[in-house]
């Protein structure tokens, strides 16, 4: 369009410059066919290049150059939804998610039940599983040959000190989850949890400029009413000796959990916009993941370290050593499964899709609770979770409108960009 609006601009200066009726007008109308001839090719050869500079930047939007001694190689963007990995990786960590979020509830749940009492032990494993990363760090390159970046080899320091300061962050959330689940039926503590939803739209807002909606709203309202309506109709609902203050101190630490972990989310997902590939979010989640388990470490070695969880093993634990032991290793993996992925979900898709997710894991949670270990699931736990469907239904249906009106307005840019080509096509 630009190049048409040129030419007949060309077109108005030669007839003012050389009126028809001029004794001159033939000499000056074929100065101005030649001139007007040069300029049409090289406006033809500036849209060529710009047509190249554009695919050349949308190429690099898909793509990450590595600068080396080596020749330049190109890494694949696996964020990029048109990246081979993509769907595979979300998949795979979405059914990470799932089974580590339901598995480490029940059985953190199943450890306090028999009579586990060390809060710090049920942190420490939240955090302790960190070696099992080293396959997703070190199966890419050494063993299945998928890509040429050597493991932390974009590791750098601003990275590592990121990773450990969000890792403590992280050990302090899982003790506020563990204090919270001491106390609290998972079902009520799944319900509690799902307020993360709120706290995280609101910090998504602010740190990564996430757009509110009706949906958005009408989501975080609701959840925030399911939450209070649970606190205040549910002081009937606590295990046999358990003292109110103890129940809500449960409460509020869940509540605090949720909070931590609403604020991690976006933070991670800021950091990870500068972050290409799973393997290096693999890296960073494990420096964390250290950093989470020195903290709880530490608690322990106040708390008597693990000699006391030999002893809890032998004394306090009901189902006897072998089954404490097989809770504890048990805990470990699916904990890291879960956290492997959250990690995974907010790098392939946002904070809130990964908030999203966990907040409708939790509903299983709810379900398991009252399945496998007979959690009262009647009166206010029905409206609360009615009221929880109800915002989390909204917010799918706002997402729905959102990735709809994205595909057309998709279309709608290929449709121009095709006709822009086929004019610039005919003017060549």
């Amino acid at each position: 369009m630009r190049l048409l609006s040129f030419n007949s601009f060309l077109k108005d200066i030669s007839a003012q410059a050389s009126p028809p009726n001029s004794p001159k007008s033939h000499l000056h109308s074929q100065s101005a066919l030649n001139n007007t001839t040069t300029k049409k090719n090289e406006n033809n050869t500036e849209t060529i290049q710009e047509q190249q500079k554009l695919h050349k930047d949308f190429s690099s939007s898909q793509s990450l150059v590595i600068m080396s001694n080596n020749p330049v190689r190109v890494q694949e963007d696996q964020k990029a939804k048109t990246s081979k990995r993509y769907m595979f990786l979300l998949v795979i960590n979405y059914l990470f998610l799932f089974a580590g979020s339901l598995s480490s509830s029940l059985l953190s749940k199943f450890y306090f039940n028999h009579h586990g009492s060390s809060r710090w032990v049920s942190t420490w494993v939240q955090s302790a599983g960190f070696p099992l990363l080293i396959f997703p760090i070190y199966l890419p390159f050494y063993v299945l040959k998928c890509t040429d970046r050597r493991p932390f080899s974009d590791f750098t320091p601003r990275i590592l000190i990121l990773s450990i300061l969000i890792g403590l962050m992280l050990g302090l959330n899982n003790l506020l989850f563990s204090w919270g689940n001491s106390y609290l039926p998972v079902s009520t503590s799944s319900l509690l949890l799902s307020s993360q939803l709120v706290f995280n739209l609101i910090l998504s807002v602010i740190i990564v400029k996430q757009k509110i909606t009706f949906q958005n709203l009408n989501c975080v309202v609701l959840l925030t009413l399911s939450s209070v309506l649970l606190a205040l109709g549910s002081s009937h609902d606590k295990p046999q000796g358990l003292t109110r203050a103890k129940y809500f101190v449960g409460f509020f630490s869940t509540i605090g959990a949720g909070l931590l972990f609403a604020l991690y989310l976006p933070i991670m997902e800021k950091i990870y916009k500068w972050i290409y590939c799973y393997e290096m979010v693999m890296e960073m989640q494990l420096v964390m993941e250290i950093a989470a388990t020195a903290l709880a470490t530490a608690g322990m070695a106040s708390d008597g370290g693990f000699s006391e969880m030999k002893r809890e093993s032998q004394v306090k634990f009901d189902k006897g050593p072998e089954i404490y032991w097989v809770t504890v290793f048990a805990n470990v993996v699916t904990w890291q499964l879960c956290f492997m992925g959250t990690a995974g979900m907010v790098f392939l898709t946002s904070s809130l899709t990964g908030g999203i997710c966990m907040t409708a894991l939790l509903a299983m949670n709810v379900l398991g609770g009252v399945l496998v270990y007979g959690d009262e699931f009647g009166g206010v736990k029905v409206v609360s979770t009615v009221l929880y469907g109800w915002g989390f239904c909204s917010y799918v249906y706002g997402m729905y409108l959102k990735m709809r009106e994205e595909k057309e307005m998709e279309n709608k840019n290929h449709g121009m960009e095709m006709a822009h080509n086929v004019v610039s096509a005919n003017n060549v």
